[in-house]
């Protein structure tokens, strides 16, 4: 069983259906792009506190695993407590935008995230420095706004509004943002200028027929359950699945796991293009978004 991980050998003394289950687990497989944005996400964790922090903006389509990433390194970075001196240090801070931009929701948003209570009533001014006053004793290194790109449904003064607001996080709390979203959150971003200058683009692209995507399935392949391996790196099956799924992460992976589905139930114990045909074409996919 030498084409598994430890984990999904372990896995094969589970009964079918609960092997299926497995099979459709969220799980962070490492890829260079991932590693790529990891390692930049982690330079920011060791940033010098300064009067201009460097912050990062992550986008790319739907589907292309930037949360899984995100996961990954909150997972690497958790928060501590010190029961000598009652201190707790919190480096990483995840939150994400409201779908209707509002500077009262963020900050609503940062006290939840750090188990802090808040109330609905609340001004605005005293939310703010009652957030200031908590995520300054946590002391925080990076803060993740997730699904910038809410900020275009808002008006221009609601947009200016929210993006000042991630200038002033910065600024005030010496730490690195991390704003992250589709690649409208790029057009969001760059809409004020002072804003774009401080956040540095990280682009996580659609899959090509490339080395590191033929790694990718090898490294999926290895979580799944199954008895027998499953060679799918060869050009035909690699041209469908990147023609069937538009090259999105979210899409290839649910076509593996339901063509493992089907090995499963069919007994034949391993992926073959005859499944991944039947499993591109069974699901309710878009079109193709490859040239």
């Amino acid at each position: 069983m030498s084409h598994l991980t430890r984990i999904a050998r372990d896995q094969l003394a589970l009964s079918n259906e609960d092997r299926i289950k497995a099979i459709y687990g969220a799980r962070f497989v490492p890829h260079p792009n991932a590693k790529r944005v990891l390692d930049r996400l982690n330079f920011l964790v060791g940033y010098p506190r300064c009067a201009r922090m460097q912050c990062l903006l992550l986008y790319g389509d739907s589907g292309m695993g930037k949360t899984m990433v995100v996961e990954k390194f909150l997972r690497e970075h958790p928060s501590t407590f010190d029961a000598a001196s009652g201190v707790a240090r919190v480096p990483v801070v995840s939150v994400q935008m409201p779908p209707a931009p509002d500077e009262k929701r963020v900050y609503t948003q940062l006290m939840s995230a750090v188990g802090a209570p808040s109330l609905s009533n609340e001004r605005l001014h005293v939310l703010e420095e009652r957030a200031l006053r908590l995520l300054r004793k946590l002391e925080p290194k990076v803060i993740v706004i997730d699904e910038v790109h809410h900020l275009l449904s808002g008006s221009a003064r609601e947009q200016r509004r929210s993006l000042n607001l991630l200038k002033f996080l910065a600024n005030e709390l010496h730490v690195c943002m991390v704003a992250i979203g589709t690649p409208d959150a790029r057009i969001a971003i760059q809409t004020d200028l002072q804003v774009a200058s401080r956040f540095e683009p990280c682009h996580l692209p659609r899959w090509g027929a490339t080395e590191e995507f033929r790694g990718f399935l090898t490294s999926f392949l290895k979580g799944l359950p199954l008895h027998g391996p499953s060679d799918i790196t060869g050009r035909e099956a690699v041209h469908l699945l990147l023609m069937r799924s538009g090259g999105i992460t979210g899409r290839i992976t649910l076509i593996l796991a339901r063509a493992a589905e089907m090995a499963i139930r069919k007994g034949t114990e391993t992926i073959n293009a005859q499944w991944l045909d039947l499993a591109s074409r069974d699901l309710d996919l878009s079109p193709p978004l490859l040239a």
